[in-house]
């Protein structure tokens, strides 16, 4: 066995071994602190809520250490136990150029991934989501999303791949760099153009109604020098009950959109709070921070697929042919065993940025606001108030309930 594989293995059983570790830390204490309500809490949550939030991260935890064995079965047997030698030599005997090869394998291998992940989305949504009250999807409605996504996939994706595989292929030593710059300009593209025509294909986005939010959300805007394309409701109620608000394209065609189910669970002065808390995001430029992150990162993976490309032991250590296509399917595959552990790196990094939000928030709304706005969204969400501090500190983007409760209430 190829020392490659060695090491591919026991950073692949390490992060697997990790993450069910953390999983049942989680376990043991949502399930610990599941009889009482924290006592920063005590007046704002009661015990049924509480306990609800409990049995749902515990069922949601359980659910997930499953997928996490089966996703390490399933990494394995395309990998090592020569799926993907399986699925080329199938699309070879085709005779067809290596172009069309390499689109056909890696469009096929998505293909079969989705198939392999639709019962556990089924068990997501009408299952574990049904159980706790937060499913409103139908059937109907799961079965014309999946082929929406499907199409658009195949409609956008599949012209993409064949030009990074043609860069690949035949721009010469710096192909690594032009396909950076193309994969740049796609995502910014996407960006763009989200929220004006891909969005509607799934959900409707009405302009929000004149009324008390209106009036403060437009001050908030005035206030904080933001401008917008518009400020629209969501009907995720057709969908799901947990309620959301997010921000969504760039430049001027920026929209706010909040879920019709956060609408009806908050005040208007709460929803101008957390409106204050996106808005802390842009100002505070973590979105363009995150942005030249991710980019950077793609430039960094991109010089290291260029240079595994080139390695006849980074092929013969999978059992593959070497070829553009599958180097570069196998370090969408392998590379995720190897950087897992910065995973806590980026958490501790998105949890900073809360809170500079948090505080931004707190300068243009009210921080007592958002702090009844964020128990609401934590009760109306069912998310636990007392996560492990290790798995929080691994996985959390944002930070725990308590903390993030006390940080709040030292604003000024």
């Amino acid at each position: 066995m190829q020392t490659f594989t060695y090491l591919f293995l026991v950073f692949l059983f390490a992060s697997t071994l990790v993450q069910l570790y953390l999983s049942l830390r989680q376990k043991q204490h949502v399930a610990a602190h599941r009889a009482a309500v924290p006592v920063a809490f005590a007046d704002k949550v009661t015990l049924v809520e509480h306990q609800k939030a409990a049995d749902y991260t515990l069922a949601k935890g359980g659910f997930g250490r499953i997928e996490v064995v089966l996703g390490l079965v399933i990494l394995l047997g395309w990998t090592l136990a020569g799926g993907l030698a399986w699925l080329d030599s199938v699309w070879r005997s085709l005779g067809w150029s290596d172009l069309y090869t390499g689109t056909a394998v890696i469009v096929s291998l998505l293909l079969i991934s989705s198939v392999l992940d639709l019962p556990a989305s089924l068990y997501r949504s009408f299952v574990l989501e049904q159980r706790f009250g937060f499913n409103k999807m139908t059937p109907l409605t799961f079965a014309s999303d999946l082929l929406k996504s499907t199409a658009l996939s195949l409609v956008i994706g599949v012209p993409f791949v064949m030009l990074i595989l043609w860069l690949m292929g035949f721009a010469g030593a710096y192909w690594w760099l032009y396909a950076w710059a193309a994969l740049t300009a796609f995502s910014l593209l996407m960006t763009w153009a989200y929220p004006k025509f891909i969005a509607p294909l799934f959900n409707k986005f009405n302009p929000l109604e004149e009324g008390e939010v209106a009036t403060r959300i437009d001050a908030l805007l005035t206030r904080a020098g933001f401008n917008s394309n518009g400020v629209f409701v969501m009907d995720g109620s057709r969908r799901s009950a947990h309620g959301n608000a997010y921000f969504t394209g760039f430049g001027k065609n920026k929209r706010i959109v909040f879920f019709d189910t956060l609408l009806k669970h908050l005040t208007p002065a709460q929803v101008e709070a957390v409106l204050a808390h996106e808005l802390g995001h842009f100002k505070r430029k973590h979105i363009v921070k995150g942005m030249v992150l991710s980019m950077s990162m793609t430039l960094a993976g991109f010089a290291v697929l260029a240079w595994l490309m080139q390695q006849a032991w980074f092929y013969a250590a999978f059992g593959v042919q070497d070829s553009t296509y599958m180097a570069l399917l196998l370090f969408l595959l392998v590379s995720p065993a190897f950087t897992f552990f910065i995973g806590p790196l980026m958490a501790w990094w998105s949890r900073k940025h809360e809170f500079e939000a948090d505080a931004f928030a707190a300068e243009q709304s009210s921080s007592a606001e958002l702090i009844a706005a964020l128990v609401g969204l934590y009760k109306e969400n069912a998310s636990t108030l007392t996560p492990d501090p290790w798995y929080s500190a691994f996985y959390d983007s944002h930070p725990p309930a308590a903390i993030r409760i006390a940080h709040l209430q030292q604003q000024p």
